[in-house]
């Protein structure tokens, strides 16, 4: 006899589900979808109560958000806004194909805007606020490979004449051209923030939309429904600072918040996830981290074949093919996409039945379809309470065809055949004729066409063009700016400080002054008590949106932990990256907001230069303004700590950076006089600047400001001390800065006291000021060999000097090296190469040969090469003061 118990088991079970299915339909129909999210929950929790365990997930499938039934009316003419893409799309490629016939190797990249169009041209024409009479403007980071569509729309637009199209990557040529990517310090007008150094623009984002809150919460700024959006693409989120911050975002409730992912499944070199799926695994991680998630994938075509997939065969089968499959689809025939995507199963095969392989073919994704983006968009603009990511499906290159629609080589491709160019033109209708198509001209429609007219009326309607960059701060009226500063030109008056000591009771007395104490922004990456800055806490609190909903530990100390709502610290936790982007942020608010917020960011300065240097030369970039304190600086002022932490070389990162200006001061008078000028300069001034501080924890008694110095520590050296020994026969020059000057003044004294040299000593405040100087005096002088040539600073300083020139500091002897060409006579360098140790300041300065006696005996061996000294003085000298000449090189041990 037949057994027919499993036939009987699988009927029943279906029958089980179709009724609980109906019963969620009648649940939905009756309470709608709360009560349903209520009662699945309800069910998942008496389940697992009754030892059902449902393995996790965070994945929603792989279908859109939104469904058709949801999404709202399109707002716009779906006809004008198409033919304008068309427009933009054609001039964006012609910008690169005709860049690299001119000079072939020139680069560009056209793949990337040709996929992301349609998410920029819904948020033009529908979205983007601009800087208008009304409207603080939205902030906009674009992707930084999408920089073509984004001038093609400005030329389309008006905004860049064609002759700066001729001239794209070429920015040299006569009547200028546009940047490669966007770059605020090459067009100042234009773009905001520099993005192409992929995962930059997605942290910076999310600072820039807590900046935003904290600017409103502070009452610095109205509250608005101003927008952050950031637009990066799907590999570039493999990048640490892309999703580092993301919990940031939810943890601060930032709706202002919005993530647009360019999902072409492709990186630069191949398919992102070959072998998974990218949306999927982008979706658990925001919905893991707290982010609203809204899925674009599939186009209004797709939509009857879902409503048909009643058994949920095709939405299977969706979640079943991985990205590198669906890669394959893009650039294979319908005929192939019907055999292998829907021919996995016979139903499936039935359901397209009546669509021909051209038509399968033509199914558009989600990304590509102005309905679905716009309804993403208009989702996203009214979420409350959370920031919102939507991952839009995509297809790298669309619309180039043969040239590389899909294909793993699309990044690279810059150029096209006649060919190729013929068939863009005429899949997009571009009206241009087949004699012209080779020479890929511009075309821009004239000024009262309907699609000019209607794109300038949407931008006008939206408060004014984007990108566009917009300074609208008034100077500092710096009056009264001095009285800050004045008490510490008096010194310590025999008492003890560190210059870290000494910056953080100069920030305490800015944050009162009643001109600038409410812009001042101190910024730190939770080492606020490693650098004695705890009495702000109570002073002026912590920053936080949700202000403080528990008693600190410590409540009944004097120093609590205070957060507020209006607090004016930003602690950051344990990310120099996040931190920097704050202070990008508050840098950059006097173009951004229009508010002239004066950032001071310190941080254990082996972790600055070094680890966010990408985020720095963006600073850099974004012509921020604003004070980076390295704290702890030197690599043998931080006792104990050892090789990881010891920094002797950050500013030979920060040379690198053109609008860094960098001090190593040593004492109180220094630090004022530096960043008094330094506010003066960029903020009373307005030039595009920032500075880079070293700051020490070590202490010693701060000297009164001696008189006429000001200039020279501002340019870089002075005389601090002259030798009093006026009629010695014997004479040298020490130079000194940071942590290590209080050894050379030492050192001076034991040259004069035991071995007749006098020696003058000399703060250098700054190498790269004299570096820089030296050079640009250099430059004019060979530019104008006909004039009187200019003398460099440092030159100045020392001619008429004698003796022997001794340079020591706490960093490499690169440093003082690089002013070595312009002093009378060769340099000799004492510095910290070679990597740290855990011992006390005594014993590295011992290590590294910078202490006072080996600048002794470095100007007794200079002295006696020079034949002003026997060989035995020096010898005598080493063994007095128990220097061992045989010890390894601290350099490579």
């Amino acid at each position: 006899m037949r057994n027919t118990a499993p036939k009987d088991a699988a009927e029943l079970e279906a029958l089980e589900t179709r009724e609980w299915l109906e019963s969620l339909d009648y649940v939905l129909q009756s309470g709608g979808p709360v009560r349903v999210s209520r009662l699945l929950r309800e069910l998942a929790n008496h389940a697992q109560r009754n030892g059902v365990r449902q393995p996790f997930t965070a994945n929603t499938p792989y279908i859109n958000t939104i469904p058709a039934t949801e999404e709202p009316p399109f707002p716009g003419s779906r006809e004008i806004e198409r033919r304008i893409k068309s427009l933009v799309r054609w001039n964006a490629l012609a910008m690169v194909v005709k860049a690299n016939k001119a000079d072939d190797g020139i680069g560009g990249h056209i793949s990337t805007y040709a996929s992301a169009a349609t998410l920029y041209e819904v948020g033009f024409n529908h979205f983007f606020k601009g800087k208008g009479d009304n409207h603080d403007g939205d902030i906009i980071f674009f992707q930084g490979h999408a920089s073509p569509g984004i001038y093609a729309r400005a030329f389309v637009e008006g905004r860049i004449p064609a002759e700066k199209l001729e001239n794209f990557r070429r920015e040299l040529k006569l009547g200028g051209g546009l940047s490669s990517y966007p770059h605020p310090w090459l067009m100042p007008d234009f773009w905001e923030f520099p993005t192409v150094s992929m995962g930059l623009g997605p942290i910076m984002a999310i600072y820039e939309a807590r900046f935003m809150r904290y600017l409103e919460d502070r009452g610095l700024k109205k509250r608005s429904d101003s927008k952050v959006w950031a637009f990066l693409g799907d590999g570039e989120t493999d990048e640490p600072e892309a999703l580092g911050a993301i919990t940031l975002a939810s943890r601060e409730k930032l709706d202002n918040l919005i993530f647009v992912i360019n999902c072409n499944l492709q990186r630069l070199d191949g398919p992102v996830r070959g072998n998974g799926q990218i949306i999927q695994e982008l979706e658990a991680v925001f919905r893991g981290a707290g982010w609203n998630v809204i899925k674009v994938i599939w186009g209004g075509e797709w939509d009857p074949l879902l409503e048909k997939d009643k058994d949920g065969l095709l939405v299977k089968r969706m979640g079943e093919v991985v990205d590198g499959e669906y890669q394959k689809y893009a650039v294979e025939s319908g005929a192939y996409v019907r055999e292998h995507f829907w021919g996995k199963y016979p139903q499936l095969l039935e359901m397209v039945k009546h669509l021909s392989d051209e038509q399968l073919k033509k199914l558009t994704l989600g990304g590509h379809d102005p309905i679905k983006v716009h309804a993403a968009y208009n989702a996203a603009v009214s979420t409350t309470g959370q920031p919102t990511v939507i991952l839009a499906r995509t297809i790298k290159g669309y619309g180039t065809g043969e040239a590389g629609e899909g294909k793993n080589i699309t990044h690279q491709q810059k150029k096209m055949n006649e060919a190729e160019l013929r068939a863009f033109r005429t899949r997009f209708g571009i009206p241009i004729a087949d004699a012209e198509v080779a020479k890929a001209p511009f075309y821009r429609p004239p000024d009262n066409s309907p699609e000019v007219t209607y794109m300038l009326e949407r931008r006008k309607q939206l408060g004014g063009f984007v990108p566009r960059r917009i300074t609208t701060t008034e100077p500092f009226k710096a009056d009264n700016l001095h009285d800050c500063f004045t008490e510490f030109e008096k010194g310590t008056e025999g008492r003890k400080a560190s210059t870290t000591m000494v910056f953080v009771r100069m920030l305490a007395k800015m944050l009162k002054d009643k001109e600038i104490g409410e812009l001042i922004v101190p910024i730190v990456p939770d080492e606020a008590r490693t650098f004695g800055m705890e009495a702000l806490f109570r002073q002026v609190g912590i920053y936080s949106h949700a202000g403080q909903l528990y008693e600190p530990v410590d409540m009944d100390t004097l120093l609590y932990y205070k957060e507020a709502k209006e607090g004016q610290i930003l602690e950051e936790g344990i990310t120099e990256a996040g931190s920097m982007s704050s202070f990008i942020a508050a840098g950059t608010a006097y173009a951004t907001h229009g508010i002239n917020t004066i950032p001071f960011f310190i941080f254990y300065s082996m972790f600055g230069m070094q680890r966010i240097g990408d985020l720095v030369w963006a600073a850099g970039d974004s012509r921020t303004r604003g004070f980076m304190l390295g704290g702890t600086a030197g690599r043998t002022t931080l006792a104990g700590e050892g090789l990881q932490h010891q920094d002797g070389h950050s500013h030979q990162f920060s040379l690198a950076v053109p609008n860094l200006v960098s001090y190593d001061p040593a004492f109180a008078y220094e630090i004022a006089v530096i960043v008094e000028e330094g506010i003066r300069r960029m903020y009373v001034n307005g030039e595009s600047i920032f500075y880079y501080i070293t700051v020490m924890n070590e202490q010693y008694e701060m000297p009164p400001m001696p008189a006429g110095v000001r200039e020279g520590i501002l340019k870089g050296v002075y005389r601090f001390k002259a030798s009093e020994k006026k009629d010695s026969k014997l004479r040298a020059q020490l130079l000194g800065s940071g942590a290590i000057l209080p050894e050379v003044v030492k050192a001076a004294k034991v040259l004069e006291d035991q071995y007749g040299v006098a020696a003058d000593v000399w703060s250098v405040t700054s190498y790269q000021e004299l570096y820089r100087e030296g050079h640009a005096v250099e430059r004019w002088n060979r530019l104008h060999p006909d004039q009187t040539p200019r003398v460099p600073y440092v030159t100045q300083c020392f001619e008429g000097t004698e003796g022997p020139i001794v340079a020591a500091s706490d960093y490499v002897k690169a440093l003082p090296d690089a002013i070595d060409r312009w002093l009378p006579r060769p340099l000799v360098s004492l510095g910290t190469d070679g990597f740290g140790r855990s011992e006390n300041r005594a014993a590295l300065r011992d290590f590294f040969e910078v202490d006072c006696r080996f600048v002794v005996v470095a100007t007794l061996s200079a002295l006696a090469r020079e034949g002003k000294i026997d060989v035995a003085v020096v010898q005598k000298a080493f063994k007095n003061l128990n220097i061992n000449t045989e010890k390894p090189n601290p350099a490579n041990s």
